[in-house]
């Protein structure tokens, strides 16, 4: 068993979808302990900053961003895939390197980051 910990953004995220969707999002994130050790490409990706891995996991037309913590996971966003298709497209990024591409753009990072530094009220 794993613990999922949402950050204050990721969970307002989640908050913002309809109940059915949530559930439905909740069971397809099919993350084990074991997975973490040894991602499969065909369900996660892997985003590197500062040699710091941020993984991505694909939940119907959702993205899951999260990372492995000492309590479990930390989920940093949940996304529409069209948000990040759409942040590709305006900054001329190529589709087929969607993480690399992700990895080199400081404002995804800025996305995360406003997960991890948002206070909880």
């Amino acid at each position: 068993m794993i613990q999922i910990v949402f950050n204050e953004i990721s969970a307002a995220e989640m908050a913002a979808l309809p109940k059915d969707l949530q559930l439905d999002l909740l069971g397809e994130f099919d993350v084990l302990p074991d997975d973490l050790d040894k991602l499969d490409p065909e369900k996660f990706g892997v985003i590197e900053r500062d040699g710091q891995p941020l993984c991505r996991y694909r939940a119907g037309d959702y993205r899951i961003y999260f990372a492995k913590a000492p309590e479990g996971i930390v989920v940093h966003r949940v996304l529409h895939k069209n948000t990040i298709r759409d942040f590709l497209f305006r900054s001329k990024l190529p589709m087929p390197a969607e993480d690399e591409a992700l990895a080199r753009h400081k404002a995804f990072w800025k996305l995360i980051e406003e997960g991890e530094t948002a206070r909880r009220r």
